[in-house]
């Protein structure tokens, strides 16, 4: 990390550059590398009308177009190739470009290699995000400048020039980018694995290695985080070079971040506890939440004090979309848990409140089962309410739950999320909650969990 970007600016006049996607992560870098003189294409499946007004930006700047169902004919005769987070990295029309000599990168790869400071990142299967801007936010009371990128936050290559080796990178990263990584941050934190994304996983061991991709390439002077309660993590101290801590809600740890038996949140050192801030003072609801703390800490412990990491537990409130409060409606509470894209972020939406609730589920389907969140479900739901492809598969699992007669569950399903927060409205009743948290992605009707949770909103705003 740490090369000059100036030199690479420099190195890109005249190569032939091919773009994949025009999202958040490529928008800005297309007309960057346009302007430093690159022979850009920028490869989409959208039509010349779909792409947004940037896109007549991009012409006068003369960048070729690839769009529509070939989209990826671009790639061919490409000397660098920037994919998108969401692009499967060993899709065939990709493997073959790299076959023909194609350099295949992205954003977060080039940033990770010019980045002139520290760099933590974050990885999970739950509670990635809420952890990232945890970390950002203790650091930033420290009085760092912090650059919050990946899956959160904003495309950082495009700014790495601004940054200085004072500052502080906090980046979240999907297995999606750590697929094809060839380097690793100085702090390696990964929450936990479970089953995700196994639609654009061939299996469950490509998504765990894509994961591990985050400790791999470390050395000996950095530090990694893993949770200790998931087997998969706890697995992963086989690949740390550096300092091991661990996080845990349940024992207690030799170095990291736990809770005592007293409900105390604790850095430990060597077995010694330094006591941070009791679960009764956090803000933040839910078990979870704790766990996603703990491993905060334990992340920032050599660069926060102890009343730094306490200030943010008792004031920060939570990340848009991980069981927001939206509205008290006729005495009904209404959260919006859209970031919930699997049963186990839903588990931990339904272990956040004290009373049976109505839920609101279902969407695109990643091939995950739904199994493993039915016992939650039932303990926690007097009616489940299903939308979406994953509709059908939630319903079946929940219906050959074990105690699924006597739990007196009602399950009504119905077309799309306006009529989902309709019949939820009209079922409620004063003292209520209604937790949208769809255990499933948001593909079948929207482009992001972002798109579909503001929607939610307005939908609950317009009640």
């Amino acid at each position: 990390m740490g090369r000059q970007v100036k030199e690479f600016y420099e190195g890109i006049k005249g190569k032939k550059i091919a773009f994949i996607g025009m999202g958040v992560t490529n928008r800005e870098l297309i007309a960057k590398f346009a302007k430093a003189g690159a022979d850009v294409t920028l490869c989409d499946k959208k039509s010349f009308e779909e792409l947004g007004e940037q896109k007549n930006e991009y012409k006068e700047l003369g960048v070729k177009f690839e769009l529509g169902e070939n989209y990826l004919g671009g790639l061919q005769n490409q000397e660098i190739i920037m994919r998108s987070p969401g692009f499967e990295y060993y899709t065939k029309e990709l493997v073959e470009a790299g076959k023909n000599g194609a350099k295949i990168t992205s954003e977060m790869e080039l940033f990770f290699e010019y980045c002139p400071c520290k760099i933590y990142a974050v990885t999970g299967s739950d509670g990635k995000t809420t952890t990232t801007t945890l970390i950002g936010e203790m650091l930033k009371e420290e009085g760092k400048t912090v650059h919050l990128g990946g899956n959160i936050g904003r495309a950082l290559f495009p700014i790495v020039e601004e940054i200085v080796e004072e500052d502080v990178a906090v980046v979240e990263l999907s297995s999606f980018q750590l697929i094809s990584m060839k380097q690793s941050p100085n702090i390696a934190v990964v929450t936990n694995v479970t089953p995700n994304h196994l639609d654009h996983h061939k299996d469950m061991q490509e998504y765990i290695d894509a994961k591990r991709n985050i400790l791999l390439h470390q050395t000996e002077k950095d530090m990694a985080i893993l949770g200790h309660e998931n087997d998969i993590t706890y697995s992963m101290r086989e690949d740390v070079k550096g300092d091991l801590y661990w996080f845990s809600r349940e024992n207690l740890v030799e170095n990291g971040a736990c809770l005592d038996e007293e409900g105390y949140l604790c850095l430990m050192n060597n077995g010694v506890p330094t006591r941070v801030v009791n679960k009764t003072q956090v803000k933040l609801p839910g078990l979870h939440n704790i766990e996603n703390l703990l491993c905060a800490m334990a992340a920032v412990q050599k660069e926060v004090t102890v009343e730094n990491m306490a200030k943010v537990a008792q004031t920060f409130a939570g990340v848009q979309h991980r069981i927001e409060p939206v509205a008290e409606k006729n005495g009904v509470h209404w959260y919006n848990d859209s970031i919930a894209t699997s049963p186990t972020r839903t588990i931990a939406g339904l272990r956040s409140f004290n009373q049976k609730l109505i839920l609101i589920a279902g969407g695109y389907d990643k091939d995950i089962p739904f199994e493993p969140m039915v016992e939650d479900v039932l303990k926690s739901v007097k009616l489940l309410i299903l939308t979406g492809n994953t509709a059908n598969k939630i319903e079946v699992a929940v219906r050959a739950g074990a105690g699924f007669s006597e739990s007196l569950l009602q399950i009504i399903r119905v077309d799309d999320l306006p009529h989902a927060v309709k019949t939820a409205n009209e079922m409620a009743t004063e003292g209520d909650v209604v937790l949208f948290s769809p255990a499933s992605a948001s593909f079948d009707s929207y482009p992001n969990f972002e798109k579909r949770g503001e929607h939610f909103k307005q939908l609950v705003d317009q009640l």
